[in-house]
């Protein structure tokens, strides 16, 4: 931002702070290909002149591909779901098995540890939808998962295959973010937080 000469606007108080929040960030080790940062401006900007700015001052690979003026409202209230593909080493017949498994069950607890410790939690009720289909490596999964507190990832879902049906998804398996954004409840599908009327 300094770089890229973006008029940053600073929250108040004694030690000010750039007004910049990152909402619904990926978890570590997984990639994503739809994040959203907001930023709090000192004077208008043409929403264009930051886009190209900010693209000159990032590093090759970090692209801003939109930037647009905030139509009001919380951006983190308007990303209800994300959109993920999983690359899994392990045989597709079996995660199909599996996922079929986790799907027929009406919950399925897994534990991760948090800030706050080890928490159970059920990964079964964030599953909107969860398809599978054949890769290079072994299986892809198309997960939906609607974000939910606590937060259900991709890989408490990969935790809860393995306790329903002892599903080992093979070693690092891939995690992609697709998209994140509103839940359309009729068609199961994640639309654009940017762009969408309720």
């Amino acid at each position: 931002m300094f770089r890229a000469r973006i008029p940053m606007a600073y929250s108040s108080g004694f030690n000010p702070h750039p007004r910049i929040s990152y909402a619904g960030a990926a978890p570590t080790g997984s990639a994503s290909e739809a994040e959203y940062l907001e930023i709090g401006l000192a004077q208008v900007v043409a929403a264009e002149d930051v886009r190209r700015e900010l693209a000159e001052a990032l590093p090759d690979g970090l692209d801003i591909i939109e930037v647009v003026e905030a139509a009001g409202g919380s951006l983190p209230d308007r990303l209800e779901a994300s959109h993920w593909l999983l690359d899994v080493a392990a045989p597709e017949a079996e995660v199909a098995a599996a996922v079929a498994t986790l799907l027929a069950a009406e919950s399925v607890l897994v534990q991760r540890m948090t800030k706050k410790g080890l928490r159970e939690f059920d990964c079964r009720s964030a599953v909107v939808s969860l398809r599978v289909e054949a890769g290079d490596r072994g299986a892809l999964l198309d997960l939906v998962l609607r974000h939910t507190v606590p937060a259900v990832r991709p890989d408490d879902v990969l935790a809860g295959l393995a306790a329903v049906a002892g599903l080992g998804a093979g070693e690092a398996p891939l995690l992609t973010r697709l998209a994140q954004g509103p839940l359309d409840a009729e068609t199961g599908t994640v639309r654009d937080p940017l762009h969408f009327s309720s």
